[in-house]
């Protein structure tokens, strides 16, 4: 398979990424999420009452 070409951003007002849209300074740098510490936890869930 081809290796794709890199492309320079976008320099209309069109662009619909956030990453040329920051580059041409239209919006503010956009915060990156922290990554999950532990993503394989079980849910923190209260007790279970049986009531019968």
């Amino acid at each position: 398979m081809p290796e794709a070409v890199p492309r320079s951003p976008r320099r209309d007002d069109t662009a619909a990424d956030a990453d040329s849209l920051e580059r041409m300074g239209r919006i503010d740098e956009q915060p990156v999420p922290a990554p999950s510490i532990s993503p394989f936890l079980e849910p923190d869930l209260p007790p279970f009452v049986d009531e019968t």
